[in-house]
């Protein structure tokens, strides 16, 4: 089989649902907006980045314009953990939050690869340094990568306008 049809688990809704239901569950009973979600699963995917444990995926060039891509991506992985009663979402005044379901920490208990161990460690550490800081000063802190970006890009593209 082609290698560029095989279907690809980075990033996928089963990834990225996977993680979001290992940050909601070391949060819970907390309930977390997708934008929360967003800012969490970026420091859970580069902790390293975040003076953490080792991030959770390599430390690609340019990776804080994830930030960009995230909310959709994250947003069809909670449809799919919700689809399994693994999430649930509740209504709030300002929209809608995330919850971790019944079936989630029996679920998340499951996980035993390195994989998940090291995303479990990580969703710890990220609710244990993060969860109870207001949003804002989360997504301050988390928009500071893109001013490392910003300058990534701009040499990258210097570069390229060099060849």
């Amino acid at each position: 089989m082609d290698s560029d049809l095989r279907p690809t688990p980075f990033n996928s809704p089963l990834e990225t649902g996977v993680r979001s239901l290992a940050i909601l569950h070391a949060a819970f009973p907390a309930a977390f907006d997708l934008q929360r979600l967003v800012e969490m699963d970026y420091l859970v995917v580069h902790s390293g980045d975040a003076e953490g444990p080792e991030s959770l995926h390599a430390p690609l060039p340019l990776r804080a314009g994830e930030l960009l891509v995230r909310r959709g991506l994250i947003e069809k992985g909670l449809i799919l953990m919700m689809s399994r009663g693994l999430v649930r979402r509740l209504p709030t005044k300002e929209g809608f939050t995330y919850v971790a379901g019944e079936v989630a920490a029996p679920f998340i208990a499951s996980l035993s690869d390195e994989y998940s161990v090291n995303l479990k460690e990580r969703a710890l550490w990220a609710v244990q340094r993060f969860a109870y800081m207001p949003t804002d000063e989360v997504r301050r802190f988390t928009h500071q990568f893109f001013a490392g970006w910003s300058s990534q890009f701009q040499s990258v593209q210097k570069l390229g306008d060099g060849v």
